[in-house]
């Protein structure tokens, strides 16, 4: 059965993720998607298996790859010399011990990020080798006590780290492991001369010329994900925290292949934070060809629906059965499980 599940998901990575190209192009045809034509939706790490272990540390990728997950999402900030790695922020010190070590003391700052003042630690303050002294702490430790019992165990991921892990579950070519990365802060990063979309297309272009990743690119900046293009043809997704307006969804279908939206977005949550009747954004961007993946589940209460306490899994169906083509989960392993009751791809 595993070997089935192992191709359904391989031919399922395979069409569903242009691979690396040399010669991108701007204005492309969307990128096909067999998740509108019946596939069962992908399962994205989001920020490994991150519910079982540290956010974006290679241990969480290595278990989320272990999970079944078809795609390890990093997210990617800048370094002072031009490092990518593997962080929600560019501010350090929610996820590493930054503000422990007194070297770094004199590196704590405020400045102004997307308009707002943000004090701590940053990454374009530091380069990759001091980066690497650092080690990974979890985000959410109250929720996630078992987490935070491995503080202090894991270092800061890079982007290179994360494709080859990635490039190593692929070798047998029984697993097609595809890699999603969310570009951070673009033009925060350009205006300090540290412009990432190149930085992240050569990454992806060298990680090709060896053997080709399945790649999905993601941002919540439309001009980043417009740059990146000018380097890359690999598939883009606009990341939404709001609703779009019709014309504005038009608008993105000329632009990216896929939207990747907040939960509320396709199930809003009443005043009570129950959830009931989805919205018609899944059909209405399935209509323009777009994909939509949902961000982000999570089994903790604290995270679930009013209605839905201690059932993670009545919400995963709930929201495959609105028609999703993927979703950002912390526990890949419980998403894989309902994809495989559903009948989809083990």
């Amino acid at each position: 059965m595993k070997g089935g599940c192992d191709v359904a998901r391989r031919r399922l990575l395979v069409a569903s993720a242009a691979l690396v190209a040399d010669r991108p192009t701007l204005a492309q045809p969307r990128w096909p998607h067999p998740t509108l034509h019946g596939a069962p939706p992908l399962i994205i790490a989001h920020r490994g298996a991150s519910g079982h272990r540290p956010e974006h540390t290679l241990a969480a990728y290595e278990l989320a790859i272990e999970h079944g997950a078809d795609f390890i999402e990093p997210d990617l900030v800048v370094t002072r010399d031009g490092g990518l790695i593997a962080r929600h922020e560019n501010e350090l010190s929610l996820t590493t011990d930054v503000a422990s070590r007194p070297q770094f003391a004199d590196r704590r700052r405020t400045q102004l990020i997307d308009g707002r003042s943000v004090a701590g630690w940053f990454s374009e303050d530091f380069t990759l080798d001091e980066i690497r002294t650092l080690r990974a702490t979890e985000r959410f430790a109250r929720e996630r006590p078992r987490n935070a019992g491995f503080d202090g165990r894991f270092g800061i991921a890079t982007l290179d780290e994360v494709i080859a892990l990635a490039a190593r579950a692929n070798g047998s070519g029984e697993r097609r492991v595809g890699v999603y990365p969310e570009l951070k802060y673009a033009a925060h990063f350009a205006s300090l001369g540290l412009a990432p979309e190149k930085r992240l297309a050569d990454a992806l272009k060298a990680a090709g010329a060896r053997r080709p990743l399945p790649v999905f690119v993601q941002s919540f900046e439309l001009q980043a994900l417009r740059n990146f293009a000018e380097f890359s043809a690999a598939p883009r997704v606009m990341l939404l925290a709001r609703p779009p307006t019709a014309a504005g969804l038009r608008d993105l279908a000329t632009q990216v292949q896929g939207i990747g939206v907040a939960k509320a977005l396709i199930y809003p949550r009443n005043a009570e934070g129950a959830i009931d009747a989805p919205t018609s954004l899944v059909k209405d961007a399935h209509e323009l060809g777009l994909a939509v993946h949902a961000w982000t589940f999570r089994s903790e209460d604290a995270f679930l629906p009013a209605n839905l306490l201690g059932q993670p899994q009545r919400e995963l169906e709930m929201f495959f059965a609105a028609g999703v083509d993927g979703v950002f989960t912390d526990f890949p392993d419980t998403a894989v499980a309902q994809r495989r009751a559903a009948g989809g791809a083990g």
